[in-house]
């Protein structure tokens, strides 16, 4: 059975250099299968009409749509094109929970993830979704800087 990574990806370069390293660790493990994932930040929480709530599932299926389109697809293109195996998911959710429960559903051996450098002392360290996701995961996680 390959080994499973999971590749958290944000649209930016952060996302790239994890790509980039995860793709370097599969060459390393040879039998290994790439999983590149997107998490749209999103509460379930609120309190709207039902017009409202029609309104915002119709807007979470269009931002699926485009994340695939815009990040994960040319991401998982990239790396079968360059012979791994490898497929995407975009979810809804908290990040770090979401690359979490994917990763566990997956049978994941690792997750990769990039550093981002915006605001704050905690996130310019590693980034608060990137922190919590470090501090709760149930398998290790691997930061690129």
């Amino acid at each position: 059975m390959p080994t499973k990574i999971v590749i958290g990806l944000d649209g930016a370069g952060s996302g790239g250099r994890a790509l980039s390293y995860a793709e370097r660790l599969a060459k390393l493990i040879g039998d290994c299968e790439l999983l590149v994932v997107y998490v749209i930040e999103w509460s379930p929480f609120s309190f709207q009409t039902a017009e409202e709530n029609a309104e915002r599932h119709k807007r979470r299926e269009e931002e699926l749509q485009v994340a695939h389109t815009r990040v994960v697809d040319p991401a998982v293109k990239k790396l079968t094109d360059d012979g791994f195996k490898a497929s995407g998911i975009v979810r809804h959710g908290d990040v770090a929970e979401t690359l979490n429960m994917i990763a566990e559903e997956n049978k994941a051996e690792q997750i990769v993830v990039g550093r981002t450098s915006e605001g704050g002392f905690a996130k310019r360290i590693f980034g608060s979704s990137t922190s919590n996701l470090v501090m709760h995961a149930s398998m290790p996680v691997t930061v690129v800087g």
